[in-house]
């Protein structure tokens, strides 16, 4: 899956606002145009002129107008979003017709291709606010890291967030197995490897399994356990861009698939187990993890050694304390019987994620942990 994942489904569908506008009577132009809107992953109106249709050129999400064009479009109205596109790097006169056109840039080809996929895939697929984009780190082997991955991308979804949960830890078996979907149709990280430059977002999120109201990259029963650093760039991105949510379980290790998504991080929680020896382990991890992520802070959980509380934790990690993780009987079997971590919305997993996505959502954890 090299550059970009285009979607099935019409342009519109899942919230998706349509194609932009070509207006270009140069077929050279046009099919360079019409090839960047294919890598964008989106399908545009061509036009030779102002759109007949009422209101084709005020809604178009885009216009892309060629420079044979511009004089045709003189006298149109006003508005954001148009691009005077086309070739001769040395036409002066093509700066008058941008300013008369009102256009916001004038781009060349091929130089500006990349930006212009960029832009046309935003304008499809409409950029609002990224997704709160939340890490999950075990301090050491066993910690609880992909249990509370789990558990704070259930709740969210349960709450009516856009939720996508993405395994970035090859070796810990695979998320959707703990929540009971690796038999559940989709994509997984294999199909992704190659992913280069833009994912579509909307493409992505409807190529993977739908578990619990959320959307799940995870691995499949093969042998590939290597995420290649661009794939990682490119998929966390176009997650992102989705909005709502997105919880990312990492391995304790730092490679290059690691930085690029620790990178993307709005927050990190490390998992810490209420033990001198896992307190040891999880320091060198936070030493690493903090070379990348600026705000990463401890989730203590007990039971407590003699002496230790999940303040006297945080401080010897010197990371603010994001809260004391709840034991939770019976998950083990609860999750044997179907029911993944978080499931059940008046347990202290669930209540604890609940309190935390109530705090980070309304930009409330700036001063300390999830009460």
């Amino acid at each position: 899956m090299d550059g970009v994942m285009a979607s099935d489904r019409p342009p519109g569908t899942e919230g998706r606002r349509g194609g932009p506008l070509i207006v270009t009577e140069d077929e050279e132009l046009l099919d360079d145009l019409l090839r960047l809107c294919a890598a964008a992953g989106t399908e545009p109106e061509v036009c030779h002129g102002v759109p007949d249709r009422k209101g084709g050129w005020e809604s178009a999400p885009l216009i892309l107008v060629g420079d044979d064009a511009a004089p045709r479009l003189l006298g149109s109205a006003r508005r954001r979003g148009v691009l005077l596109v086309g070739r001769d790097q040395d036409d002066p006169g093509v700066w008058q017709a941008a300013v008369e056109l009102g256009a916001d840039h004038v781009l060349r080809l091929p130089d500006a291709e990349p930006w212009l996929v960029d832009r046309i895939a935003d304008a499809a697929e409409g950029v609002g606010r990224p997704a709160l984009t939340v890490g999950v780190i075990g301090g050491r082997g066993g910690a609880g890291a992909s249990t509370l991955a789990c558990a704070l991308a259930v709740t969210a979804a349960r709450s009516g967030q856009r939720t996508m949960l993405i395994d970035g830890d090859p070796l810990g078996g695979g998320l959707d197995v703990l929540l009971g979907g690796e038999q559940a149709d989709g994509r997984r990280w294999p199909d992704f490897a190659a992913s280069r430059g833009r994912v579509a977002g909307g493409a992505l999120e409807e190529s993977l399994p739908r578990l619990h109201q959320l959307r799940v990259l995870s691995w499949d029963r093969g042998d590939s356990v290597v995420i290649p650093g661009e794939a990682m760039r490119a998929v966390l991105a176009a997650a992102r861009r989705r909005g709502g949510v997105v919880v990312v379980d990492l391995p304790r290790r730092v490679d290059d698939a690691v930085v690029e998504a620790l990178a993307q991080l709005d927050l990190g929680l490390l998992v810490v187990p209420a033990e001198l020896r896992a307190v040891a382990a999880a320091n060198r991890v936070a030493s690493a993890v903090g070379m990348v992520l600026r705000d990463l802070r401890a989730v203590v959980r007990g039971p407590y050694a003699s002496g230790l509380d999940e303040q006297w934790v945080a401080d010897a990690l010197g990371l603010p304390l994001a809260g004391e993780l709840p034991v939770e009987s019976g998950l083990l079997e609860a999750q044997e019987g179907g029911a993944p971590p978080g499931s059940a919305p008046r347990g202290p997993l669930a209540r604890f994620c609940t309190a935390f996505w109530g705090q980070a959502l309304a930009g409330g954890l700036a001063g300390g942990a999830v009460s």
